[in-house]
C-alpha cells in the first residue's frame, strides 16, 4: 500500500465533463443520454409546483428502502452519491482511511479536504484489477472500494468485499453503476450489497444520475445501519435534496423503473461486448480486466497524445492519468450504441496507423 507522500500529486477533481466540448461525440462522461421516460419526467415536472414548500424526503426514503428491502431508517437520500463521500469524510472519525484504486477519485478528495492522510491500495493490471484482500492493511478503519469500479469497469465478487468487513472498520462500497451490471437470467444486480443489512460497518452508496441522465439534478443515497445513517444525516446540510430530486428518487424506486433498468442493462451488455470485442481487435490496445459497467478502460502507448488526436477528429474520451494506479497510457471510453462505437473504433484505428 502507498500513501499520498509516495505518489505523484494528481488532479483528483478532474472528471469526464472537462473533456467534452462543442461538436464532440461524448465518450468521456458515464451518463446515459436518452429521452427521459414519462414515468420519470412527469413527477419531476409536477414537483416544480411545490417549490414554495421545504423538501420532505419521507415518501422518497420509504420508496427507496422498499426497493432494497431495507427499513427507511437505513436510507439517507443525498445530493448525488458524491455528497455522501463528503458526509462520510465529516462523520467517520477514521485514523487510517484507505481507498482502493484505481477508483473514482472523489472519495479520496473528500477525505483529503477533511484533513485526512489517505492510504492508497493499488490493484494490479496483471491481476485484471481484481480485488486483492491481502493488499488492504489490517488496521485500516475506513475502506472505500467501488463495485463495479470506475474507471476499470471491473465487478468484484460480493463475497470478497464482505471479507473486508470487521469490528471497528467502516466499509464503504460505491455502487454508482451497479444498475448497469444486470444480465438476462440473473436475479437482481450481481454482486450488489445494497440489500445486506447484516454486514457490520457497511455503507453502500448508490447514484440515480447515471442511468437516468440526472447529473444536473443531483440525487443518490446511502444505505447503512440506522446509527450510521444518523451520523451521516447530522453532517448533511438542511434540506440538502431538492423537491424535484426527491420526486425523481421516488419514481426511480418504482417497479416500472426497475423493469426499465433491466432492459437498459441488457441492451448495454450487448453494446459493451461489441465495443470490447472491437477494441481487442485494434493493435496496441489492451482492455482492462473484464468490463461489467457502462465504460471501458484501455491502455495504449502514448494514450495522452492519442486522446488529443481523437479530439481533433471529433471524439472526447476520458484521460486516465488522474486516476491513481493508472497513468498517461490509459483512457476511459463510455459505452454507446453500436454505430457510435463502430465509428469511434474506425477513427481510433486510423489514428494509430498514422502514427506508425
Amino acid at each position: 500500500m502507498e500513501n499520498e507522500r509516495g505518489l505523484q500529486e494528481m488532479d483528483l477533481h478532474h472528471h469526464g465533463d472537462a473533456e467534452v466540448g462543442p461538436g464532440l461525440v461524448d465518450l468521456a462522461v458515464n451518463v446515459r443520454r436518452q429521452p427521459m421516460p414519462s414515468w420519470l419526467a412527469e413527477p419531476i415536472a409536477a414537483a416544480l409546483a411545490d417549490l414554495a414548500a421545504y423538501p420532505d424526503a419521507t415518501r422518497a426514503t420509504a420508496a427507496t428502502a422498499a426497493k432494497h428491502r431495507r427499513d427507511p431508517a437505513e436510507v439517507l437520500l443525498t445530493a448525488g452519491a458524491a455528497q455522501a463521500f463528503v458526509l462520510i469524510a465529516r462523520a467517520v472519525d477514521a485514523r487510517r482511511p484507505v481507498v482502493v484504486h484505481p477508483q473514482f477519485t472523489e472519495p479520496e478528495a473528500a477525505l483529503r479536504n477533511a484533513g485526512r492522510e489517505v492510504g492508497r491500495v493499488l490493484l494490479r493490471e496483471e491481476d485484471g484489477f481484481r480485488l486483492d484482500l491481502a493488499l488492504v492493511p489490517e488496521d485500516a478503519d475506513l475502506v472505500i472500494v467501488g463495485n463495479p469500479t470506475n474507471p476499470t469497469s471491473v465487478l468484484h465478487p460480493a463475497a470478497d468485499i464482505v471479507k473486508l468487513a470487521r469490528p471497528g472498520r467502516v466499509l464503504v462500497v460505491d455502487e454508482a453503476f451497479a444498475d448497469t451490471t444486470w444480465r438476462p437470467g440473473e436475479d437482481g444486480e450481481p454482486e450488489s450489497l445494497a440489500g445486506r443489512g447484516d454486514v457490520p460497518g457497511l455503507i453502500v452508496l448508490r447514484s440515480l444520475t447515471k442511468t437516468w441522465g440526472l447529473a444536473g439534478l443531483r440525487i443518490g443515497y446511502a444505505l447503512a445501519a440506522p446509527g450510521m445513517i444518523e451520523r451521516l444525516a447530522r453532517a448533511q446540510p438542511l434540506w440538502a435534496v431538492s423537491t424535484p430530486a426527491l420526486a425523481a428518487a421516488e419514481a426511480c424506486a418504482s417497479p416500472a423503473a426497475v423493469a426499465a433498468e433491466r432492459q437498459i442493462a441488457a441492451a448495454l451488455a450487448a453494446e459493451r461486448d461489441h465495443l470490447v470485442a472491437g477494441l481487442r481487435g485494434v493493435p496496441e490496445v489492451t482492455v482492462a480486466g473484464l468490463p461489467a459497467a457502462a465504460f471501458v478502460a484501455l491502455r495504449l502507448p502514448g494514450a495522452d497524445q492519442v486522446r488529443l488526436e481523437l479530439r481533433k477528429r471529433g471524439y472526447a474520451v476520458r484521460r486516465g492519468d488522474t486516476f491513481p494506479g493508472l497513468g498517461a497510457d490509459w483512457l476511459r471510453v463510455a459505452v454507446r450504441d453500436t454505430a457510435t462505437s463502430d465509428a469511434f473504433l474506425a477513427t481510433l484505428t486510423d489514428v494509430l496507423k498514422e502514427r506508425q
